[in-house]
């Protein structure tokens, strides 16, 4: 006979006889979950029923225990922890909710709101009182999909998002947490009688086909540019040398009200790596060795990288400022090289989630392209790319192309198992027409838009009066020590001025010199045979915070800090190095 086994990886039917002893069932609930034994199985004929142990009906005959044909039992069990990395992978990750990940605040944060969209009285429809309520008035869910299409939002917000797909399993009986990044790989622990991947492979092991679409929803909604002047001293090396410039933004997310839950990255300042130039392109160096020293200084102002942007601009010769138009419907937004980059730096940025198995789902990076719109003006386009995408560009499925506006799918080879890829459009009839993505499909499928613009009050972290050089301009601009003592405006006064320290890209430079951390080491060698412990930890504690002074004063802007920042030794030592300089 036929017994049914629900857990939370499913429903599970098993063949059994009605004279077998209990173990055997449990013996095979065990090797389908892969678990080492049946002694942590405990079945019930209801969910909210408690469980009884395996190992306590040991002796009994399933027909002993009501056990009939087609009944439906409910288990529950404890994972063990696989050995092979391979199998934690695969099984353990459907583990139980992993409340201890910690979050971006604004997750928090949202995650405490209803969500809900407000709607007010209709005077044609409502027959209620004031206090009353309607079809045609009571709130509507944040992924309404009629409210997003009349307002024109093309991807719900992520927590949005998040909303519908726990509405959909809340009558679960147990939690299954609702987001998990698609698996395009073999599975290694296949319970199938052939040899391992990539000896053999069936049906069960082997990834499913992939249908590319729209994205429902999109990470982050808006991303908004504290102050234009982070745009044009960004382009301001275009128009200086015609050549491209790219560069990583730092920022914070915030609730962004004109979407349902949405999420809005705010950019405060754009840090331009090592990077050669070119009329058409650009060149990175990767890994960049300062990028731990700039992430540590955007830490210490509250800041993080929340994407890159670059310029792809083309002067149109007419010399009224215009600039060719090349991204447009009838070309591409993005290229195929464009996107697999784009979701190689997603990858490398993941977003931390209480909700997905593994601690992490997508990303918050942004992409942001400086190039010419049909109108001949400069403007900015943001976008991020599919979850799907950056899924296959992790396995190594696809490719760029010679056509940017074509993705190339790889072929199987005989280590490497690529996917059924498909993608769907309207034919010439309006009829929807399922197509094989290979050997190439057009880029728009892994494209998720992202509206972007300027604060109407625009109040910036940042707001030293004069801009510091930007870093690695060579020819254009120059960071030193010189500099630095011309730009804090020591010559006169020999004061700490509040507004000119607020400018990242000094911040960056300071921190860069490591005279502060020279400043603790000859300290420390000074103190060292002192008897006094005490004096040495006062000194270890001073210089160990005092850029973070400088950063607190930069943010703050208050005149407490530039005064703590000014009695400072470690400051006053820079001070005096910038000036015999």
């Amino acid at each position: 006979m036929l017994v049914r086994v629900r857990s939370k990886q499913g429903t599970i039917r098993f063949e059994v006889d009605p004279n077998d002893d209990i173990s055997a069932l449990g013996t095979k609930i065990a090797d389908h979950l892969n678990l080492t034994d049946y002694s942590s199985i405990g079945i019930s004929d209801k969910p909210t029923t408690a469980s009884t142990p395996i190992k306590d009906l040991v002796g009994k005959s399933i027909g002993q225990l009501g056990i009939g044909h087609g009944e439906l039992l409910f288990i529950t069990y404890q994972e063990t922890v696989a050995s092979d990395s391979s199998q934690t992978n695969n099984v353990g990750t459907k583990a139980s909710m992993p409340f201890d990940i910690k979050q971006d605040p604004i997750d928090d944060f949202l995650e405490k709101q209803d969500g809900l969209i407000k709607r007010g009285r209709d005077s044609k429809f409502c027959k209620h009182a004031a206090n009353g309520m309607c079809d045609y008035c009571m709130p509507l869910e944040p992924y309404d999909i009629n409210y997003l299409t009349e307002n024109k939002i093309k991807h719900m917000s992520f927590h949005a998002y998040l909303r519908k797909i726990n509405k959909q399993n809340k009558h679960s009986s147990k939690f299954i947490p609702p987001l998990e990044e698609p698996d395009l790989r073999v599975k290694t622990n296949c319970s199938g009688t052939h040899a391992p991947w990539p000896e053999g492979i069936c049906t069960k092991c082997q990834p499913s086909a992939v249908t590319l679409q729209l994205q429902q929803y999109r990470m982050v909604d808006h991303v908004e540019f504290s102050v234009p002047s982070l745009i044009d001293n960004f382009i301001h090396f275009w128009r200086s040398t015609g050549t491209q410039r790219f560069g990583y933004l730092y920022g914070r997310y915030e609730h962004y009200p004109d979407v349902p839950l949405g999420v809005k990255a705010v950019v405060e300042a754009i840090y331009e790596p090592p990077q050669e130039d070119e009329v058409d392109g650009l060149t990175l160096i990767l890994p960049w060795n300062e990028e731990k020293l700039v992430d540590e200084v955007a830490m210490n102002c509250g800041l993080q990288k929340v994407g890159m942007i670059y310029t792809d601009l083309t002067d149109d010769g007419s010399g009224l400022g215009k600039v060719i138009c090349k991204r447009h419907i009838d070309s591409y937004f993005l290229s195929s090289q464009e996107c697999c980059f784009s979701a190689a730096m997603q990858n490398k940025h993941p977003t931390a989630s209480k909700w997905s198995a593994s601690g992490k789902f997508n990303s918050r990076f942004v992409t942001c392209v400086v190039t010419g719109n049909s109108n001949g003006d400069i403007d900015v386009s943001a976008y991020q790319v599919s979850n799907i995408c950056t899924s296959m560009v992790a396995e190594d499925i696809i490719e760029a192309s010679v056509d940017p506006s074509v993705v190339r799918v790889k072929e199987s080879t005989s280590d490497k198992y690529v996917p059924e890829v498909f993608y769907k459009y309207k034919n010439k009839y309006g009829v929807n027409v399922q197509k094989s993505a290979k050997p190439c499909f057009p880029v728009e499928y892994l494209l998720v838009n992202v509206t972007h613009g300027f604060p109407s009050n625009p109040v910036p972290l940042f707001t030293s009066p004069i801009s510091f050089p930007i870093e690695n301009r060579p020819g254009i601009e120059s960071q030193d020590l010189k500099g630095l003592y011309r730009h804090l405006g020591l010559e006169a006064s020999g004061n700490v001025h509040v507004d000119y320290v607020s400018d990242f890209h000094l911040l960056t430079f300071v921190k860069g010199t490591g005279i502060l951390d020279q400043v603790f080491h000859i300290i420390f060698l000074r103190f060292h045979s002192c008897l006094f412990v005490s004096s040495l930890t006062d000194c270890f504690f001073l210089f160990q915070n005092d850029f973070a002074a400088l950063a607190r004063l930069a943010v703050s802007h208050e005149e407490k800090d530039a005064n703590q920042l000014a009695q400072s030794t470690g400051w006053q030592t820079l001070v005096t190095i910038m000036n015999l300089s």
